[in-house]
């Protein structure tokens, strides 16, 4: 795609109502709408976590239990790339109501799911679902808000996490344990009609863009998303193999597939790391990766090995969503004086540090308390530069290119998560084979998620235009836009 004029790029961003904020009338709708259906994915994905040993205790297949959130991922690998082109080429509206439709009939089917196969096929479906949300609220942003409301709305958006990433675990375990784990499936279908009502009505006062002709069909980008979700399947399963020969037949394979198809399915020149929007593509998919390769195991880390309780290491979990939130605010706050190229910078910055700092608790001399101020590091540098990527692709590519563009975005954002997760697993489960313990993969990983990071600050000048290049080279505070 060509580098767009950035004026005639951002021309959502005409301050329409002018002094009025994400609240005011006109605006109000779309907010509530959004952060609401945002609220309510988010606490399913962590009530359903929390609920998952009981379900697997009745529902039996606990041989199966990893593959109920591998199919809800691979569902929304999918979801993604479908829900991008349907935004181009429909509008925002119709892709919207198919991915909330599919997203609650899989929850009706899990809610009554009669074995872990069925509830296995339902979570597929509610990814597919879910996978429509990112894109079409990226998109409903660059379309309808100015560009000095976007960092705000993002920020809205994390909030959204603070309730369910707080209440959401332990509501799901509560529900599941003392009334029915069906209910935290089937208790979030009236909620999910009241907010989605809300959004859509919202929505379709979004003005659509004619897109172009993009010279592949849909059915192309059909098939290169299940070979996306096919690779991922394979990488995941041969990463868990306790067998060398088996991790290599799955691996490889699946490693080739998934770089074929990701290729295909994002911008031109994002592996290439290309000046611009490329790279905010495929760096978003490098801060992903380093957060969630050892987000999962932090409360492994402190209950197996410094001996804590399960509650007791939820508050690591909880200073994480809540800082997150706050360097997500303070990016808002600061937006219009530090660059958003600036604050990806940051951001892996302070990633790295948080990272890191979570090594020396591996250690038993050292407190273990110390992992939560780290994690919350971590988790504050993810909330100063995990919208920045979106608010780059909002500001740079035509309105009647960002369906495709934020659904690659979404898509690199979505495997740098389940590569994180799946390599982080697999670290761990190769020490505790070897008899030493998840300690000594947690520690490995944390030492390449510091790696990452340090590679991904070392490469965010990438995310500066050709055009824009003086404002950082010369350490101005903001990058000329």
């Amino acid at each position: 795609m060509p580098d767009p004029d950035p004026v005639t790029a951002s021309a959502p961003a005409s301050d329409g109502g002018a002094g009025g904020g994400l609240w005011s009338p006109a605006r109000r709708e779309l907010t509530l709408g959004l952060v609401l259906t945002i609220t309510l994915v988010a606490a399913e994905a962590l009530a359903v976590t929390a609920a998952m040993p009981i379900v697997a205790r009745d529902l039996g297949g606990l041989e199966l239990y990893g593959l109920v959130f591998t199919a809800f991922m691979v569902g929304s690998l999918i979801g993604i790339v479908v829900a991008g082109e349907l935004i181009d080429r429909r509008g925002i509206v119709f892709p919207f109501v198919v991915g909330l439709v599919l997203f609650a009939v899989g929850l009706l089917v899990a809610g009554i799911a009669p074995s872990m196969e069925v509830l296995i096929g339902s979570r597929f479906v509610q990814g597919l679902g879910g996978g429509a949300v990112p894109p079409v609220a990226y998109v409903a942003i660059g379309r309808s808000l100015p560009e000095r409301l976007r960092p705000q709305m993002f920020a809205m958006l994390s909030t959204a996490w603070i309730l369910p990433g707080v209440f959401g675990p332990g509501i799901g375990g509560a529900v599941a344990e003392f009334l029915h784990w069906r209910l935290v499936f089937l208790g979030l279908l009236p909620l999910l009609v009241v907010s989605g009502w809300m959004a859509l009505h919202a929505l379709r006062g979004v003005a659509s863009v004619d897109a172009p002709p993009s010279g592949r069909s849909s059915g192309e980008k059909l098939r290169d998303a299940l070979i996306v979700g096919l690779g991922v399947v394979l990488l995941t399963g041969g990463l868990s193999a306790d067998s060398a020969v088996l991790l290599a037949a799955l691996v490889v394979p699946g490693l080739l597939l998934t770089l074929y198809a990701f290729r295909r399915l994002v911008p031109p020149g994002t592996l290439q790391l290309a000046r611009g929007y490329p790279s905010a593509v495929a760096l978003r998919g490098f801060l992903t990766f380093v957060f969630f390769l050892y987000d999962p195991y932090i409360s492994l880390l402190l209950v197996e090995v410094r001996g804590w309780s399960a509650a007791a290491a939820g508050i690591a979990i909880t200073a994480a969503t809540v800082s997150w939130t706050m360097g997500s605010w303070t990016q808002a706050r600061l937006s219009r004086r530090i660059s958003h190229e600036r604050f990806a910078l940051y951001g892996f910055a302070v990633v790295a540090a948080g990272t890191v700092a979570i090594l020396p608790v591996l250690v038993p001399e050292v407190p273990a308390w110390l992992a939560v101020p780290a994690f919350a590091i971590g988790g504050y540098g993810m909330g100063l530069g995990y919208a920045q990527f979106a608010l780059i692709v909002l500001r740079d590519v035509p309105g009647s290119d960002q369906g495709a563009v934020t659904s690659g975005l979404t898509l690199s954002d979505t495997l740098g998560t389940a590569l994180g997760t799946g390599i982080g697993a697999a670290l761990v489960a190769a020490t505790v084979r070897g008899g030493l313990g998840p300690g000594p993969g947690i520690g490995v990983a944390l030492v390449l998620g510091t790696i990452v990071a340090i590679v991904g600050f070392l490469l965010s000048p990438r995310l500066v235009r050709q055009s824009a290049e003086a404002g950082l080279s010369t350490g101005a505070p903001e990058i000329v836009r």
